[in-house]
């Protein structure tokens, strides 16, 4: 069976090379004779492993030894929960959060359980079609956290707002799509799942220095400063997920970083894009000033067409074009390792579609 072009929002496309070096380490890992599945996270094998993984990530993003690099368990919803309680003061905290999707709302739902909570922003009333702009975050706030690309909506914040106080980012669905001046971040994190590598593991990126400011007795999983102390292996770390992200950081180092990616990126999502435009029978959720690189959200205009078109993309071998349940309609995810042939596959079918 040929290999289909995959659109899935998420688990993602990965490149063919890195599910080749992961079927080789589950087999054998390093020709030790053992298994990656099998060997301690403690072997030198892996400690190897987890010191590169964090190391790319800084040469990537172009960080200092001020920032530390983490992968942890529990996905990007946890992170909803770790950054109020690393960051939010216990007497008095607040945080202001800007709301342009279903991720950037259970962030805020989390938040509120720590402090006060400000959304300063929202798209909400619009079905998150938009990402807010006019508004200020000021030093009264602990920090302002924001959502960088909403995989539902397709929507991404095209730059990010100079703040007074501390900013952190959930890059979940875009990290290491785009050339970003990283250093203006004090907490970055991302589910692998999106980007990166498999399910199973969130990278954390964190400037040492905002650290053990709350007051808070942090629960010993949720802090951040124990985890970096313990170098990600305050318990045994997720280490299958750790080493394809690697697998996938190294893949991404060797083509261009992630100037050349951006570069693709751009491509594939002017390539379908223009048809969207071009063909009546199609049309975007959001407006054109925000529209994602990533996640590419339309829908038919004429709903009665909807049977032969879901026929003609399936039969073209094309996958995970389905809508979010939430929105409907359709959502093309062209995460990093989609080449831009299966956007054409894609755009040629919307093309003969009469």
């Amino acid at each position: 069976m040929s290999k289909k072009h995959n659109f899935s929002a998420g688990p993602c496309i990965l490149p063919q090379e890195v599910f080749e070096k992961s079927a080789e380490a589950i087999l054998d890992f390093n020709g030790i004779g053992l298994s990656l599945l099998e060997i301690s996270h403690r072997s030198k094998d892996f400690v190897a492993v987890m010191d590169e993984a964090r190391a790319i990530v800084k040469r990537l993003m172009k960080l200092g030894d001020d920032y530390e690099v983490l992968y942890l368990g529990g996905g990007a919803s946890l992170q909803f929960v770790m950054v109020p309680f690393n960051l939010m003061k216990l007497e008095n905290g607040k945080a202001a959060y800007l709301d342009t999707g279903t991720w950037a709302a259970g962030a805020i739902k989390e938040g509120k359980k720590l402090g006060t909570v400000d959304v300063v922003g929202s798209s909400k009333e619009k079905n998150y079609s938009y990402i807010p702009k006019d508004y200020n975050v000021g030093s009264e706030y602990d920090y302002f956290h924001c959502t960088s690309n909403n995989t539902i909506y397709g929507t991404q914040m095209k730059a990010f707002p100079k703040v007074d106080t501390l900013l952190v980012c959930d890059m979940s669905s875009d990290i290491f799509s785009r050339e970003i001046d990283f250093s203006q971040f004090d907490v970055i994190y991302a589910g692998a799942q999106k980007n990166m590598g498999p399910a199973g593991t969130t990278l954390v990126v964190v400037k040492k220095e905002i650290l053990g400011k709350t007051g808070r007795d942090i629960p010993s999983y949720l802090d951040y400063s124990l985890q970096i102390a313990k170098e990600s292996m305050f318990n045994t770390p997720p280490v299958f997920p750790i080493y394809a992200s690697l697998l996938t950081l190294q893949h991404l180092e060797n083509n261009g970083g992630i100037a050349a990616a951006e570069k693709r990126n751009n491509a594939k999502a002017e390539l379908l894009y223009s048809e969207i435009d071009r063909n009546p029978l199609f049309e975007t959720f959001c407006v054109e000033e925000d529209r994602s690189i990533m996640n590419v959200s339309f829908k038919l205009v004429d709903d009665s067409k909807k049977e032969e078109f879901d026929n003609a993309w399936k039969n073209a071998g094309i996958n995970g074009l389905n809508g979010h349940r939430s929105l409907g309609g359709y959502r093309a995810s062209m995460y990093n390792a989609l080449p831009i042939e299966s956007v054409q596959v894609l755009v040629d079918v919307m093309k003969n579609l009469k």
